[in-house]
């Protein structure tokens, strides 16, 4: 009974509390069928590299459904159950909430008591999804002070009946609630989000509709610019649309959101996958200033010419590779930046301790459309650096190398064996792979999020600053 009254030991007041934490020492990778002809899974990896059996699968958790297509996921509490606003402060990071993109399924994951050895808790469908939030498609999952936020691709029906949104559920019974928007304004398309707790607002991005994504990516869309490409920010008590910043629709597709974890600095970021008037991709930093938000790209990075006999028929026409960036992540101490470029298989490190200009400090390849480099092992490596998680320490890189299946057909037509590596960090910089660690998920499924034991650094929201 006391056990059930403490707080969790993984839940940290401050960032650099939680980087004084245990290591991980397991890692939680979903799976995907691309064809859908076998259940999605979560895959236990042992990421302990004094075990045996690191860098292996320890167990695989089957789902009982097909056609899921599990892509990014969340834990049921964090950090944030520590602010002065919450109503839980006795919850434990246990249940992971797993949601499927294409089936509009949940599923609620309980990791104890035994964490290498997950079992499903709960099961809600999509009709309940839709029914009660009018929207589908979930995708995102971030722990708030209250409960679980999700984000959604779609509306209801086809995707397109009503704009995408977010919604919350109940982070101890797991009911769905309803839309947690009050007042959107002009937002009409959603990919990622997050927030600053004690700042009480939140900043949500955009890619496109389910007709837009679901069989592939559709060419006269992304060259009519038509993908999102907009920042919205919002008040996040109010449940308010208080801000949009449009990027320019030519940059198509800004993905992944990261506030700085220390709540006092009121700046971010955010990666634009593809520049459709030179193929280049960028990272652009958000703050506040004034009671406004502004925006400004501060790095780019360059597509790489290519012949087009080696080309997929998508990019013949263009002669050069896009870097596509499909996911950023942020360091613990706000540090590092870690930048995946799909297309071209690298991972980029920018120092962006001056958040208006990011320095890149870092960078190793690993597969890609064009060069196909190998790992360090000597094993082929499909696609690129793809979903990227960075230990609580900042030591330690993981990254997979599936974006989203139908998508992983038109750029690498030779398919995707799942795979998952990491980088070690060097202590002033520098990212090196780790000659050890590759895992091994094999030709018939997809590898894409991350998530770690006691948490990771796209997991946590924090409510007091760093001392």
């Amino acid at each position: 009974m006391l056990e059930s009254l403490r707080t969790d030991p993984t839940f940290h007041p401050s960032p650099k509390l939680a980087m004084e934490a245990e290591p991980e020492h397991i890692a939680y990778t979903a799976l995907l069928s691309p064809d859908a002809s076998r259940p999605d899974a979560i895959a236990v990896v042992d990421v302990d590299p004094a075990s045996a059996s690191y860098g292996s699968v320890l167990y695989r958790l089957d789902m009982p459904n097909k056609g899921d297509e599990f892509h990014h996921f969340g834990w049921n509490a964090c950090s944030s159950a520590l602010s002065p606003m919450s109503g839980h402060a006795f919850l434990k990071r246990r249940y992971l909430i797993i949601p499927g993109i294409r089936s509009s399924r949940i599923y609620v994951v309980d990791t104890q008591p035994d964490p290498k050895k997950p079992t499903i808790s709960r099961v809600i469908e999509p009709e309940e999804v839709i029914r009660k939030t009018g929207y589908s498609r979930p995708h995102t999952v971030h722990c708030g002070p209250e409960g679980l936020y999700i984000s959604t691709l779609g509306g209801a029906g086809d995707g397109t009946q009503g704009p995408p949104g977010v919604f919350l559920m109940d982070c101890e019974s797991f009911e769905v609630l309803g839309q947690w928007e009050i007042e959107r304004g002009p937002q009409k398309l959603h990919y990622d989000f997050w927030w600053n707790l004690p700042r009480d607002y939140m900043v949500s991005s955009e890619w496109g509709l389910p007709p837009q994504f679901e069989n592939g990516i559709v060419a006269e869309d992304l060259l009519g610019n038509r993908y999102g490409h907009q920042l919205h920010f919002w008040d996040l008590r109010a449940r308010r649309h208080v801000q949009t910043i449009d990027l320019g629709a030519n940059h198509q597709m800004a993905l992944e959101v990261r506030p700085a974890h220390d709540p006092t600095r009121e700046y971010g970021f955010v990666g634009v996958v593809v520049d459709t008037t030179n193929l280049e991709g960028s990272i652009w930093t958000w703050w506040r200033e004034g009671g406004q938000f502004h925006a400004k790209k501060t790095a780019v990075i360059p597509p790489e010419p290519a012949d087009a006999s080696v080309l997929p028929p998508l990019l013949k026409g263009f002669g050069a590779v896009p870097p596509l960036i499909s996911d950023i992540d942020l360091s613990m101490d706000d540090r590092f930046l870690y930048v995946a470029c799909w297309g071209t298989g690298e991972l980029r490190q920018y120092d962006v301790t001056d958040p208006q200009n990011p320095k890149l400090a870092g960078s190793v390849r690993i597969g890609g459309i064009v060069k196909h480099a190998p790992h360090p092992n000597g094993t082929s490596f499909g696609g690129g650096p793809q979903m990227t998680e960075i230990s609580r320490d900042g030591k330690r890189v993981y990254f997979t190398n599936s974006l989203y299946s139908r998508w992983d057909a038109q750029f690498y037509p030779d398919g995707i064996p799942g795979r998952m590596a990491m980088c070690n960090v060097g202590a002033d910089g520098g990212i090196e792979l780790d000659g050890r660690f590759l895992v091994d998920f094999g030709a018939d499924y997809g590898s894409h999020q991350v998530r770690l034991q006691g948490g990771d650094c796209s997991t946590d929201s924090f409510c007091y600053p760093s001392a």
